[in-house]
């Protein structure tokens, strides 16, 4: 979507093609204009930057600080630890993967994180069928700390049993969880 945008506003406004390019990569919007050297004038870009998100997913968590993130028809999840976990665990130096298609049930092992403090199991929050790993994390496990929610992911399962997502926490549950 980002880039039929540049290529509208930078056909319109030739002049502006190489600002609206590096405003789009750089977050660069008419706020900051002024104190860009050479540039043309901000009340050209008098309206509102705008940025893409991600699509937000139901994402839930279980009180071992895992969570997993559910597809639109919750029949697969993308699981992985919480900030929480990342926080208390400090810098991830080693991360063991579960094997693709790997049968689980709810609570099972499916691999772990080892830091410079402590090792810890990581435990799938529901019952299914392992279907992709994140293979990053073998070479930079320390994406966990970067991105634990997001791309420090651990693993994506098909879900055997969509009942059992019920009996997980919802944010702000968890949330209230972490401050007991």
């Amino acid at each position: 979507m980002a880039a039929i945008v540049r290529r509208r506003l930078a056909s319109r406004l030739p002049s502006l093609s190489c600002a609206v390019t590096s405003s789009f990569k750089t977050g660069i919007f008419a706020s900051d204009w002024q104190s860009q050297p050479n540039r043309t004038s901000p009340s050209l870009l008098n309206t509102k930057g705008f940025r893409t998100s991600p699509v937000s997913h139901e994402k839930k968590y279980t009180k071992d600080h895992e969570w997993i993130e559910l597809s639109d028809d919750k029949t697969q999840g993308t699981i992985g630890i919480t900030h929480y976990a990342a926080s208390a665990l400090g810098d991830v130096v080693y991360v063991e993967l579960p094997t693709l298609d790997l049968e689980v049930s709810a609570g099972d092992s499916i691999g772990a994180v080892e830091s410079v403090k402590s090792a810890s199991d990581i435990m799938t929050p529901v019952t299914g069928k392992i279907i992709a790993t994140n293979e990053k994390l073998e070479e930079k496990p320390g994406t966990i700390n970067k991105g634990p929610e997001d791309e420090g992911w651990i693993a994506k399962i098909q879900i055997g049993d969509a009942k059992e997502i019920e009996s997980l926490m919802g944010l702000d549950d968890y949330k209230k969880h972490t401050e007991e």
